[in-house]
């Protein structure tokens, strides 16, 4: 069975995104190649390119082309990161300049789910496993 083994975050401005993402998940992200081209993403502690593990890394690039449109359905491949705090993690987000695309919903006998733009209207889901969600 195939499975997913990278991400990229499309930025209108790659540094800010950058800070945000750093703030919000405390991922690493490093360039990599040509200066301005794109950035390594590492979502976990020490993680080397190729190791199998739990999660995956990505990358990010510049955006090619306008943001998302604002009240438009979801229109592009979206992310879910596991988090301890559904809550907790949109709050973050909120504050980070982000904002609330989907509020927190339960996913009966799996968890907590909720969805956020961030600044540049990427939306990034998060997931706190709870099997007593109703």
């Amino acid at each position: 069975m195939s499975r997913v083994v990278h991400f990229e975050i499309h930025a209108s401005n790659p540094e800010g995104m950058i800070a945000f993402y750093t703030a919000m998940f405390g991922w690493s992200i490093e360039p990599w190649g040509p200066p301005g081209m794109y950035w390594i993403i590492r979502t976990a502690p020490n993680a080397e390119a190729g190791k199998e593990g739990p999660g995956i890394d990505g990358g990010m690039v510049p955006r090619r082309g306008a943001a998302p449109a604002e009240s438009q359905a979801v229109n592009a491949f979206v992310c879910t990161v596991n988090v301890d705090d559904v809550t907790a993690s949109m709050d973050k987000a909120v504050a980070l300049g982000g904002s609330v695309a989907l509020p927190r919903m339960a996913i009966p006998t799996v968890g907590w789910l909720a969805y956020f733009k961030d600044p540049d209207g990427n939306i990034v889901g998060v997931m706190q496993n709870d099997p007593t969600a109703k």
